[in-house]
């Protein structure tokens, strides 16, 4: 049997999950070898607070007889909590907010998953708490500061995406009809990272195509 089980889960993932779940659901289910996190009504619901790349076995084993409802958390406001050995609780807002484009972060390892007619995608924006605790010697790069979790405060927005044409609603509206990533990133704010992955995506879904270079990048155009 291969999944996060209850036991060794985080509060994150508890939390959430039982958020999203709709009234009624059961939790723990045992379907085709693995343990999903919740099932309402046939429809199997897994919450992904890890790389998506990690569920591609799972998926691919319950998909082709199974509908599977993917939830990706996406932390817009994260506030950062140190608890000092003195007993301090130490608490600010992380400068960072996150948007549902950072679905393509996700994405980026199989996205042609998304084309399966059994799987949608559900980005949840929160509000949540990194906890971080000092350990010398560690992490030096927050000078000893490791995170030691993660806790909900808040479901603040959730968007589904059922097939791969719902994603071409996350490009800005006066982006150019050829473009690169650089032109993506500028009109939407995104860093270029994030628009690279969500180009390698909208590519490998056949929403758009390949039609030149400009210098060393890419022209695309919708299809």
């Amino acid at each position: 049997m291969s999944a996060i089980g209850s036991l060794n889960e985080t509060p994150l993932h508890a939390e959430l999950k039982r958020r999203v779940a709709p009234p009624g659901s059961a939790f723990e289910v045992e379907v085709g070898g693995y343990v999903v996190d919740a099932v309402a009504d046939g429809l199997l619901i897994e919450v992904q607070t890890r790389h998506l790349g990690n569920m591609r076995t799972k998926l691919a084993a319950l998909l082709p007889e199974n509908r599977v409802r993917l939830v990706l958390p996406v932390p817009r406001t994260r506030w950062l909590e140190k608890a000092h050995p003195d007993g301090r609780v130490e608490r600010r807002r992380s400068p960072k907010a996150g948007r549902v484009e950072q679905l393509f972060a996700e994405l980026v390892y199989a996205p042609k998953f998304l084309a399966h007619p059994n799987l949608e995608l559900e980005v949840a924006l929160v509000e949540d708490v990194e906890e971080r605790t000092f350990a010398a010697g560690k992490a030096w790069r927050r000078r000893g500061w490791v995170v030691s979790g993660r806790r909900l405060v808040a479901v603040l927005e959730r968007r589904t995406f059922s097939r791969p044409e719902d994603l071409l609603a996350l490009l800005p509206a006066d982006l150019p009809s050829a473009f690169t990533t650089a032109d993506h990133a500028a009109a939407a704010g995104l860093p270029l990272r994030l628009a690279q992955q969500a180009a390698y995506c909208l590519h490998e879904l056949e929403l758009v195509e390949r039609v030149g270079k400009r210098g060393n990048a890419h022209v695309y155009r919708l299809t």
